[in-house]
């Protein structure tokens, strides 16, 4: 039976969320409450607007001369393991299409346990390539940051190891919270654990979301953090790819 997903929002045209260019698919719907977080409004699983997989890729495919060689679809959020039914629809389709596919995921739904793991599995033979944030390697950090500790996430990606399935790891760099360089150093050394990194990128803190959170109601802690200067990123860089 064909099913409809929760949908925030659609991008035509994205350069820097997989290879090639993108079309951007932003599901509704997160658990995670990343204190830096630009979409606070994908939060809410009931909201968004309903579509089912031929009408977005229908809309994808209108994009498609753009695409060239390596482009297609990243499905990102929001979470969009939280619907991962219609995810697996979606890519199934997109398979049955020949569009290359990635999902752009923090990993926080992730479980061995059922039902949700026969489903993922089946998930990684559809999937061309996971975007994956490590937003903190280590647990109360995490917690304090996100809301969730980052036992199951860490296990998700060396399960995407096991299996090799290509990853691009992506790691937010938030002045005095992600930036020592003990944790890079330990991401860095977990980073090594894996067999399946094709990428590591540095993502520079920034503040543009931040009036989301107050069309919310909900109060913005890094009010005053600013994004990180230039040496930091580099150094952030230099770390978790194995430079220094």
């Amino acid at each position: 039976m064909m099913s409809e997903g929760r949908i925030h929002s659609i991008e035509s045209f994205g350069s820097v969320d997989g290879p090639g260019v993108r079309f951007l698919i932003f599901l509704q719907g997160c658990r995670l409450r990343c204190r830096y977080c630009h979409n606070a409004d994908t939060w809410r699983t009931d909201g968004g607007t309903l579509m089912s997989a031929d009408e977005l890729l229908d809309k994808a495919e209108r994009c498609r001369p753009y695409w060239g060689k390596s482009g297609g679809i990243t499905i990102s959020g929001g979470e969009p393991l939280l619907q991962i039914d219609f995810l697996l629809e979606l890519l199934r389709k997109a398979k049955q299409r020949g569009i290359n596919t990635c999902i752009d995921t923090a990993g926080q739904p992730f479980t061995r346990k059922e039902p949700f793991f026969p489903k993922f599995e089946e998930l990684c033979t559809l999937c061309d390539l996971f975007l994956v944030d490590i937003k903190h390697i280590d647990p109360d950090a995490h917690k304090s940051l996100t809301g969730a500790y980052n036992g199951n996430i860490l296990d998700m990606l060396s399960y995407l190891s096991d299996i090799n399935k290509p990853v691009w790891i992506r790691h937010v760099l938030v002045p005095g919270i992600t930036d020592d360089d003990e944790a890079l150093h330990k991401t860095r050394g977990f980073i090594e654990t894996l067999q399946n990194i094709e990428r590591v990128e540095v993502l520079p803190y920034h503040s543009m979301g931040a009036y989301k959170w107050k069309e919310l109601g909900v109060s913005y802690t890094l009010e005053d953090t600013q994004p990180p200067a230039a040496d930091r990123i580099k150094n952030a860089n230099d770390i978790l790819n194995g430079l220094k």
